[in-house]
């Protein structure tokens, strides 16, 4: 299995905007990825900061996640509400 952390820091005021997103592309993901076993956006203590936590199958179905339209449409949307660019941590199931 593999693992994903992605720290997202949101623009002040896009809080509640970037939920919305955040949870349609959860949704999304865990309807229409059955290679993904874990797909959640949790809000953490400090302001404006989130965590999309992520568990795959394989390489594979990461590469799937990336290619699949409601991830590009929905990323896209999430993007216009970001004040830096994600910080992504990749990990290996012990």
């Amino acid at each position: 299995m593999l693992a994903i952390i992605a720290k997202i820091t949101v623009k002040a005021g896009e809080e509640s905007s970037f939920e919305l997103v955040a949870a349609e592309l959860a949704a999304k993901v865990n309807a229409n990825e059955p290679g993904c076993k874990l797909y959640i956006c949790c809000k953490a203590a400090a302001p404006q900061t989130y965590f999309f936590i992520e568990r795959y199958d394989d390489e594979a179905a990461i590469v799937a996640h990336r290619a699949s339209t409601h991830f590009k449409e929905l990323g896209k949307k999430m993007g216009a509400f970001m004040a830096a660019p994600p910080e992504i941590e990749r990990l290996n199931e012990i």
